[in-house]
């Protein structure tokens, strides 16, 4: 338990958090990753470049500070985090070196505002919040069948539009894959000739719960971008037979059962925990009104059209509509240029629950839209580190 005068400290210096946070997350980075630089084999490389991780940090420091008297309130955050942490594979013994390299940095940062009071306050306050994320994972860690990283073996490579390619994963000691929940995603670490540490990243399941396999489905980026790295090598050197590691289905974006409408909406490779969600619906609740939006530049680029539209055939009152940015056929799409709110009132009503995924301002708008138009049960994915879609001033631009 924390002494009220440490809660009064942390709370009030918390406001400072807000103006200079991500100087504060990014001088932690900075100093971790060269004191410490085997921890780039499990950070997400491309999202310390583009800033995002900073960010994310910042906002959770900040969150945490602000709720510290009552950690409870922010606990659905903490799990989401969480579920990062575990499919990374973050352990008990990080979190103390996070602990002294971000103390380091508020002192470095703050100066002489950061007085010895401040940090020791700040200090025991972290390792309280430390010791959540540390129970909660575990938590996670026992549920999840496996810990850490196992071998699998692709079994099978899939072309599924001009840029999407799926992946089948099975393990390569035999046997089944564990269960998961639609929508939940699991981490690939690969190691890329050249590269001195390994790269992980985070793909969602794109089919339903399956015994024997894990599908993935892989967006080839473009090679000058960070977050391409990986997504290239998988394309273009991982190949059926190869092998890779592959961690245990995390994830709190995922189908809730009920009876509910349901509309599932995406964006380009958003597409993909969608079809997860979609298969499960047809599976198991074929009776359940279901939409399915997706908007994508055009045909060529467009996944899993035929596999939606077969699961359609399953579900007795389905509805699909399909927006294409620019067609080459117009007649394959049902709409032309962007997804806006007329459309979206055809297939939503106030009463639907809508899953939401795509690039982030696809997402941004969509959400804005659906709040505009009264819907209140809305659960989105954001490919990366958390972020809030619900409030402006933390979406990234």
């Amino acid at each position: 338990m924390l002494s009220q005068k440490t809660i009064e400290i942390v709370k009030s210096t918390a406001p400072v958090l807000e103006v200079k946070g991500t100087e504060i997350t990014s001088t932690f980075y900075k100093n971790l990753f060269t004191n410490h630089p085997e921890l780039l084999n499990i950070f997400n490389h491309a999202n310390q470049k583009k800033g995002r991780q900073q960010t994310a940090l910042a906002n959770a420091v900040y969150a945490a500070a602000q709720n510290i008297d009552k950690l409870e309130s922010i606990l659905p955050v903490v799990k989401q985090i969480a579920h990062k942490h575990r499919s990374l594979g973050v352990k008990p013994e990080h979190y103390p070196i996070v602990g002294e390299h971000l103390l380091q940095a508020i002192k470095q940062v703050l100066g002489e505002a950061a007085t010895d009071e401040i940090i020791e306050a700040w200090g025991e306050a972290y390792g309280v919040i430390a010791g959540v994320f540390i129970d909660v994972e575990e938590n996670m860690y026992q549920e999840a069948g496996y810990r850490d990283f196992k071998p699998f073996i692709v079994a099978k490579k899939v072309m599924e539009s001009e840029c999407v390619t799926s992946f089948y994963l099975q393990p390569k000691e035999g046997g089944n894959v564990p269960t998961y929940m639609p929508g939940q995603y699991i981490s690939v670490r690969v190691r890329i000739p050249g590269e001195e540490f390994t790269h992980i990243r985070q793909y969602s399941l794109s089919s339903a719960p399956m015994d024997e396999y894990f599908r993935i489905s892989v967006k080839r980026e473009a090679e000058q971008n960070p977050i391409g790295k990986v997504s290239n090598f998988l394309h273009d050197q991982i190949a059926e037979g190869s092998e890779i590691e592959v961690s245990a289905p995390a994830g709190d974006f995922y189908l809730e059962n009920g009876e509910l409408p349901v509309a599932f909406i995406s964006g380009g490779v958003g597409i993909t925990p969608m079809m997860s969600m979609l298969e499960e619906v047809a599976r198991t609740t074929p009776k359940r009104r279901t939409s399915f939006i997706h908007a994508s530049r055009n045909e060529g680029v467009h996944a899993f059209k035929e596999e939606v539209d077969t699961h359609m055939t399953g579900i007795e009152n389905g509805e699909v509509g399909y927006i294409y940015e620019n067609p080459l056929d117009e007649s394959l799409s049902h709409f032309t240029g962007y997804l806006n709110k007329e459309i979206l009132k055809q297939y939503v009503d106030v009463g639907t629950e809508c899953y939401v995924c795509g690039p982030a301002p696809f997402m941004k708008a969509v959400i804005g839209m659906l709040q505009e138009m009264g819907v209140s049960k809305i659960r989105y994915e954001f490919f990366g580190p958390a972020m809030d879609f619900t409030k402006k001033e933390s979406v990234p631009v």
